[in-house]
């Protein structure tokens, strides 16, 4: 199938605009491969230090220098449900790469946390930024040197992101994800969403509330609704990260072992000792992001990623923008219905084809890139796959079925649910933001009330909980970006919102906030950028001005006129309550130093060129400057 002419048109758009940056990224990365195992750069002082504990076949292979090493990059933790299930992967990862020949070392553990516990609580300021402190932490894990290939073992919501930003300073690498998989279904998410809005309107009580969360979230794995973890693991998929189908595969099962030794097995394959070396520099191309960004639609995927794959394209000297979103989400219809999109969860979308079923409906509509390198190899046309436990314990794969297993949960292309991908673009005056519609009836597409300013969520809710919001309006919740507080979620405002909405009010929210892979069914313009401490015009919103979020034709205005608006003075308020407390003093530099949600809401910059390349190899001139990107010399940077 011929490439759709909008995903060629955006690709060359962001090739060209990438040119430097990604030039100086894959220089970076040539420059810092070497011939031979990455270990035989180290002394041996170095090196006695990386193997001193280990068993000894262990520490003989290390010693020797010749065959390579995996390193182990995990987010386990025994508190949050979907990283429990990390606890036992390091000692099946050894035992599978001993099996033939080499060795596996558990490099690093890197903070993994949970929206769904800090929702709501001063907590969740940290949330953005642990996203690149989890890549800082993989990146301090992998700086000792000694790795030929990587297994990084993560799953939520900013967990996978900074484990692959951190994975591309470190582009030389190979590097597979291996997942936990999803928790068993448990109460229905329609009657969780029931509950929730049965209590905010203090109709249930605490007990029934508790109760119904425990049903939801009940065991070991991710939450099963389609929010940034879940969506983590399609894009994980779709960029080729994962051996096929390896995303939504249950904790404790013998597939799931299965799959994780198949990853260890594959990392020592693509490693440069291994014969297929593939570095996952060169799998996240332009192309691979593209795929990324078209799967995100196809399944009605989280808003978080409008941030989190502009980081990560970064980390590898790519640049996208929301344009690119916006003009792909028209061409990409919604193959899915997934909650909060639809009733069901990611194991019914596992059952009805899962993310193989995806990946071939957008090759073949022409939606998705063919010629892409992945941890396979090159091509992607070889994860359009279901993995099955063969008879002798291992993994086997078979092409997904042609047909859905369920057309209330999965489509093929040439029966969408929906056109379009359902994420909309949507900027005015009041800047540029982000809308999820795929779960938003077509009656409020279109929104004008008059606005009412909230400086916090619990300004908000103080006013709801008051009778004060029983109108039509749209709820302008300011100084929440990344800057003024760490651009926390504003997801528990979710059914205090859709509760007026039920009662036949126009209600709306725009906000420099987030709101989570989580969005649902009321209209909100989200991530609005730039914010108020960029000087972003949400702070000249005062109470009573008309605002019109329009995801028809992607208008995000105040109705004031243009003199008026020009003459106004930004609104202040006093954000120390949100700098101080729950560890956030620690992230001051963050704050200070953050890019615009726009661009990743990212604290590192874009690959700039090396000065000037020279070899370290006996008999040339150590001025001599040496081109190209596959040289078998060691670089490094001319002081």
């Amino acid at each position: 199938m011929a490439l759709h002419p909008v995903v060629e048109q955006v690709t060359n758009r962001i090739i060209k605009r990438s040119g430097p940056s990604r030039a100086a990224y894959l220089a970076h990365l040539e420059a810092a491969r070497i011939q031979g195992v990455q270990r035989g750069a180290l002394s041996c002082t170095n090196l006695a230090h990386g193997f001193a504990a280990f068993p000894a076949n262990d520490k003989l292979k290390l010693r020797e220098v010749k065959q390579p090493s995996v390193a182990i990059v995990s987010s386990y933790n025994d508190m949050l449900s979907a990283h429990q299930p990390f606890e036992g992967y390091p000692k099946i990862i050894k035992d599978a790469v001993r099996e033939i020949g080499a060795v596996a070392q558990f490099a690093g553990g890197v903070p993994a946390m949970c929206d769904g516990v800090t929702q709501g609580q001063p907590g969740m300021e940290l949330s953005l930024f642990s996203r690149d402190t989890i890549a800082m932490a993989t990146a301090v894990g992998l700086s000792h040197n000694m790795f030929d290939a990587s297994l990084y073992l993560g799953i939520c919501d900013k967990i996978v992101p900074g484990l692959l930003i951190g994975a591309l300073h470190f582009g030389h690498i190979p590097g597979i994800f291996v997942p936990g998989g999803p928790m068993t279904s448990g109460l229905s998410n329609k009657e969780k969403a029931r509950v929730r809005q049965l209590y905010a309107q203090g109709k249930a009580t605490r007990e029934e509330l508790m109760e119904c969360e425990a049903a939801s979230y009940h065991d070991a794995g991710t939450c099963t609704f389609y929010g940034t973890a879940n969506s983590n693991q399609m894009l994980m998929e779709v960029m080729g990260l994962h051996l096929p189908g390896a995303a939504f595969i249950t904790p404790g099962t013998e597939l799931r072992d299965a799959l994780t030794k198949s990853a260890a097995r594959q990392a020592v394959a693509i490693s440069q000792q291994g014969g297929t070396y593939m570095p996952i520099g060169r799998i996240v191309d332009e192309k691979c992001i593209v795929n990324a960004i078209a799967a995100l639609h196809a399944t009605g995927g989280s808003t978080n990623h409008t941030l989190h794959l502009v980081a990560i394209a970064r980390a590898a000297g790519i640049v996208i923008d929301w344009d690119d979103f916006d003009q792909l989400s028209k061409v990409v219809p919604l193959l899915t219905r997934i909650y909060p999109n639809g009733e069901a969860d990611v194991n019914h979308f596992q059952a009805a084809g899962g993310p193989g079923f995806i990946i071939r409906e957008l090759l073949d509509a022409g939606l998705a890139h063919e010629d892409v390198n992945t941890v396979l190899g090159h091509g992607l046309r070889a994860h359009c796959k279901e993995p099955f436990l063969g008879e002798d314990g291992k993994t086997i794969w078979r092409d997904t079925p042609l047909q859905s297993g369920d057309e209330t949960v999965l489509r093929p292309a040439s029966n969408p649910f929906s056109p379009n991908g359902g994420m909309v673009l949507v900027q005015g005056n009041l800047g540029r933001a982000v809308m999820k519609i795929s779960a938003v009836k077509h009656d409020y597409h279109v929104i004008e009330a008059p606005a009412i300013t909230f400086d916090s969520q619990e300004d908000f809710m103080g006013a709801y909980k008051a009778g004060q919001l029983n109108r039509d309006f749209v709820a302008v919740v300011r100084f929440q970006g990344p800057r003024a507080n760490g651009m926390p979620e504003l997801h528990a405002l979710t059914p205090a919102l859709s509760n007026l909405q039920d009662a036949g009010f126009k209600v709306a929210m725009v906000t420099d906030g987030r709101m989570s892979g989580a969005s649902g069914k009321v209209p909100a313009a989200i991530h609005v950028s730039p914010e108020i401490l960029a000087g972003g015009p949400l702070g000249l919103v005062r109470d009573g001005d008309i605002i019109r979020v329009d995801a028809t034709t992607g208008t995000l205005q105040a109705l004031v006129p243009a003199e008026e608006w020009a003459a106004r003075k930004q609104a202040t308020t006093d954000l120390t309550k949100s700098h101080i407390g729950m560890g956030r003093e620690l992230f001051t530099m963050f704050r200070a130093s953050i890019s615009a949600a726009e661009q990743g809401a990212a604290t590192f910059p874009l690959p700039s060129p090396i000065p000037t390349i020279v070899p370290l190899h006996e008999g040339l001139d150590a001025n001599e400057v040496v081109p190209g990107s596959d040289e078998d010399f060691l670089f490094r940077t001319q002081k």
